[in-house]
């Protein structure tokens, strides 16, 4: 199966999507205050905080709006900005890491806060499970449980021991216990994005799909061409995540796209869906290779994982993700599977995302590598852009800028399999230890 093609993967969401009406192909030479490239979650909402302050933007998609990792993704929107952040201390002080930390949880509520304030048809539902898989790791939730109660974080938060998890959060034997958050929760992905392009075109964006930028001319005006004509604009932001490619060289290089893959069963009965997870949780492991999965609308078990470094999808998504969710839900070995897809997210060194301009051209800003946290920093870094280009500074921005990132080694060659075999390093690790 083609992941690759111009238009959406073969995907549940795809299937499920609304307003997906194609847009025109960029045809002329246009001019706008911001020209954004990149149409998921980063490059639309930039796009909207752009046009709410009052500019000018043209939106340049090279197939179609969420085709990449924002439309294809768990779905799962969860509190925190990546991984433990208490690291970057020694760049960013204390203060700056009770930024990142708040942050975290402030950009959940930016999505809910969108979602709401323009009707936007996602399935959005509040509640999520992280899940130990072993008696350190549950030690480990039962710490996080603290550090929240400490915070003052104003969600419900429970432990769920050991004993509990089969009758309160998920009808499985692998785990010991778990954490429920119901700050966090899960929706429909595409359909997010979708509702968010059309707000960003009710603003007066104008957006382009089918129309890859060919080449990039750097100056006090950006020229960014494509082959059916050229965008002129005082600012540039780059949105292409793991799709960056060699557009900029410079960041290309920071961010190493990692495949990701889900599949989606057939529909559920209603008492087999609230017997598997009681309270329609979204839910997450702590394994290197993690497992993610959740209830869709319409009662279909999304289940994700099995993180790839290689650069290579597997031959048969089905086949490779079926066995590791029958480890987990072996009640379900005669259900059908009726989707199965995959899609590139980007990981960089440090698991923390890239937000910044460039040093030589500082008209030109960006924001990738999520890191497999992106459905709510994507919103949040898509603010910090558009505080930074309107006003020419923020504070936020300043304070992710201000985290450094090193380029995986290798280069466009041997990146990946560099990569993919320091994981398999841990993968090991996590087994035998």
């Amino acid at each position: 199966m083609n992941q690759y093609t111009q238009e959406h993967t073969l995907s549940y969401y795809a299937a499920s999507a609304r307003g997906m009406a194609p847009r025109p192909e960029l045809a002329g030479d246009l001019v706008a205050d911001v020209c954004v490239i990149g149409g998921g979650f980063t490059g639309v909402n930039t796009a909207i905080e752009l046009a709410q302050r009052g500019l000018s933007v043209i939106l340049l998609e090279a197939r179609r709006i969420g085709w990449g990792a924002s439309g294809r993704n768990g779905g799962q929107l969860i509190r925190g900005i990546g991984h433990d952040v208490s690291g970057f201390a020694r760049h960013i002080g204390a203060d700056g890491v009770r930024y990142l930390e708040q942050a975290g949880v402030e950009s959940v509520a930016l999505v809910g806060q969108r979602i709401r304030e323009h009707g936007i048809d996602c399935d959005l539902r509040w509640g999520f499970c992280e899940l130990a898989n072993t008696p350190a790791q549950f030690a480990g939730l039962k710490a996080e449980y603290a550090g929240l109660k400490a915070s003052g974080y104003a969600h419900e938060t429970r432990l769920i021991e050991p004993g509990q998890i089969r009758e309160q959060v998920v009808n499985s034997g692998v785990y010991a216990g778990g954490l429920v958050d119901m700050g966090s929760g899960h929706l429909h992905p595409l359909n997010l994005v979708l509702g968010e392009a059309k707000v960003a075109e009710s603003l007066g964006v104008r957006i382009f799909e089918q129309s890859p930028v060919l080449e990039l001319i750097h100056g006090s005006t950006v020229q960014v061409r494509c082959a059916g004509g050229t965008v002129r604009a005082g600012s540039l932001v780059l949105a292409c995540n793991a799709h960056l490619e060699e557009l900029e060289p410079k960041l290309s290089g920071k961010v190493l796209p990692a495949g990701s893959y889900i599949i989606a069963t057939e529909p559920l009965s209603a008492a087999l869906a609230s017997q598997l997870i009681p309270q329609n949780l979204a839910l997450c492991d702590q394994k290197v290779g993690l497992d993610y999965y959740r209830l869709s609308a319409d009662r279909r078990l999304l289940f994700g994982g099995a993180c790839h470094y290689s650069g290579r999808d597997p031959r048969d998504i089905s086949a490779y993700m079926r066995p590791q969710m029958l480890k987990v839900f072996p009640q379900l070995a005669n259900v059908r599977i009726d989707y199965q897809w995959g899609g590139m997210i980007g990981i960089t060194a440090n698991r923390f995302p890239q937000v910044g301009r460039l040093s030589q051209h500082p008209n030109v800003f960006y924001a990738q590598g999520y890191s497999g946290h992106g459905l709510n920093v994507t919103h949040w870094c898509a603010r910090l852009l558009g505080e930074a280009i309107h006003a020419g500074h923020s504070h936020g921005f300043d304070v992710f800028s201000a985290v450094p990132h090193m380029t995986f080694p290798g280069g466009r060659v041997l990146r990946s399999p560099l990569l993919a075999l320091g994981m398999l390093w841990y993968r090991l690790r996590e087994v035998l230890g």
